[in-house]
């Protein structure tokens, strides 16, 4: 029991770090491209409190921690007025991709910050905390595997966002009927999830990619360190 709640105490900080961001990073693309409703609303702020949904952000991703499921959660959607936008077909696309990059960006941060910790450790000869590495890889992890699942070209992930964008417009006025019924969809996934454990729908498909660019950052922690170690 000590361990889950360590463990919890962990992983539920970088989670809301991860997912406010991502959906911060969604409202100031907005408003960088002329739509001001997320600034308007208040919700450009880094105050958890105004972006956390109490099932989203704390209830499902606990679960998920205490029965070994895959981290993962959501927030309170940022509002976005495409039509506010300037170009609002190709802005949506970039209001999209703006969460999942803002988690990318983060994950290197994570990295940055393993690599300064073990090379200090290493050229002071400390013994570094164990909770340090638990934290900058369960932080790395986490922000990729929230910036990945995004990317998946179902409503209402931010991949289907720039799929619309992407796709010709006979065929966006189609899929954008699609996003409304976004929620549905979810709902299903994530009840598929669970009906369904081994069937591996995130297992075959998000988490190879997630996996390989854990790897990727992990190498860039480890070049760091070897540089501030000497």
């Amino acid at each position: 029991m000590i361990e889950t709640l360590t463990l919890a105490a962990i992983l539920i900080p970088c989670l809301i770090v991860a997912i406010v961001l991502h959906e911060v990073a969604h409202g100031w693309m907005a408003l960088a491209l002329g739509d001001t409703t997320a600034r308007d609303l208040g919700r450009l702020t880094l105050n958890p409190i105004k972006h956390v949904d109490p099932v989203g952000t704390l209830l499902v991703p606990g679960a998920l921690a205490l029965f070994g499921g895959p981290i993962f959660g959501w927030a309170k959607p940022v509002p976005v007025n495409a039509q506010r936008l300037d170009n609002p077909r190709y802005g949506m696309m970039a209001v999209a991709a703006a969460g999942p990059g803002t988690n990318i960006l983060l994950a290197l941060v994570g990295a940055v910050f393993i690599g300064l910790a073990f090379g200090l450790s290493a050229q002071t000869a400390t013994m570094l905390p164990e909770w340090v590495m638990t934290a900058g890889g369960a932080f790395i992890l986490i922000n990729v595997f929230l910036a990945l699942f995004n990317l998946l070209p179902i409503p209402p992930f931010d991949g289907s966002h720039i799929v619309g964008g992407l796709l010709p417009r006979r065929f966006a006025k189609h899929w954008q009927k699609l996003q409304a019924m976004g929620m549905i969809l979810f709902v299903v996934l994530i009840a598929a999830t669970w009906a369904f454990p081994n069937a591996g729908f995130i297992e075959n498909t998000v988490l190879p990619p997630v996996l390989w660019m854990q790897e990727q950052f992990f190498a860039i922690a480890t070049y760091i360190g070897d540089l501030v170690a000497g």
